[in-house]
């Protein structure tokens, strides 16, 4: 999130309920036949297709959105919103819960401050049974994902942490953080270092599974249930690196290199992996060891989620407070 955007939203509050932009699709001339372009939401268009992505929708009225993460057995996404500096502790953070059936039906599921919740910047989430996941700067919190109801919260600053950005889950339960080391502050985004990931093991138990500069500054983590890996993607700004790791293991196996400023990923079911970057404001899809760009114009794209229902990527934009929704049909077809 840049300063001048978080300046501008400070003195919102959540009295503006999310609204639905309207939302058509537009033919938009671009490299490939049948491209399609996003609609203007708050006086403003962005994004554009540089496949046969097609533009679904704006959901706008956030708060500096930062990750998305789809709940299928509800047929919901879950929206972290920092509403503000990014490695501020306010208590003014919150998550939306908004229906992906009809996004018009959106609500405050958590807010900071409220029902014992403590949400300070949060950011990447993941589920793991009826627990939502959430990095908050220094600590992990969990969240009952049905009703809300704070379970659990995991100081990491006693094991150094910075900024704890993203949170993936594994079939047996074991839980991955990384730790972009990295400040979101008033003057820009700061990297400080170090950049780690950790794991949280049996009684939250928190380990240190890799550290240091060969990271790039992690960001996105997810779970390759089909080549049975981890997958993490770099915000370093001169090498966006998508690698991968065996369970029990700190060897990385770089996968891409490219531009840089990586945020989200995400491994759909055919094994390719589809992530987020700054660098080029795309939507990237990594499959076979070719790396296709499949939206442009999205600018500092975080955290990404797919609905596995429609085949759709939910892609938030932090510095324009929305939501967009891309149908990756055909382009990349079953997610998991």
């Amino acid at each position: 999130m840049s300063a001048r955007a978080a300046a501008a939203r400070g003195a919102r509050t959540l009295a503006g309920a999310l609204l639905l932009a309207a939302c058509t699709r537009a033919p938009e001339p671009g490299p490939a036949a049948g491209a399609f372009a996003a609609t203007t939401a708050d006086g403003m268009a962005t994004g554009k297709s540089s496949s046969r992505a097609r533009f679904v929708m704006n959901v706008v009225g956030f708060q500096g959105p930062e990750s998305v993460r789809y709940d299928a057995e509800q047929d919901v996404f879950y929206v972290s919103n920092m509403t503000g500096y990014g490695s501020v502790e306010d208590g003014n953070g919150y998550i939306s819960r908004v229906s992906a059936a009809d996004p018009h039906a959106a609500t405050v599921f958590v807010q900071g401050g409220k029902d014992g919740a403590v949400l300070h910047a949060p950011k990447g989430m993941a589920i793991h049974g009826d627990t939502l996941w959430v990095a908050d700067i220094h600590a992990l919190r969990g969240f009952h994902r049905r009703t809300g109801a704070p379970l659990a919260t995991v100081d990491f600053a006693p094991h150094g942490a910075v900024l704890l950005n993203d949170v993936a889950v594994g079939p047996d339960g074991s839980v991955r953080v990384t730790d972009t080391g990295i400040l979101m502050s008033p003057k820009g985004v700061i990297h400080t270092g170090p950049g780690r990931i950790y794991a949280l093991g049996p009684g939250h138990a928190v380990t240190v599974v890799a550290e240091g500069p060969a990271l790039h500054r992690p960001n996105g983590i997810t779970w390759d249930g089909r080549a049975k890996r981890w997958v993490v993607v770099a915000f370093d700004p001169f090498d966006g690196q998508v690698a991968a790791m065996a369970p029990d293991d700190s060897a990385r196996d770089v996968l891409r290199h490219g531009s840089g400023k990586l945020d989200g990923v995400e491994v759909l079911a055919s094994g390719a992996l589809l992530f987020s970057s700054w660098a080029d404001s795309s939507i990237h899809l990594l499959d076979g060891g070719r790396d296709r760009q499949l939206i442009r114009e999205v600018p500092e794209a975080a955290d990404i989620g797919v609905d596995t229902r429609r085949n759709r990527v939910a892609v938030p934009l932090s510095t324009l407070d929305r939501v967009q929704l891309w149908s990756l049909e055909p382009e990349a077809r079953g997610t998991r």
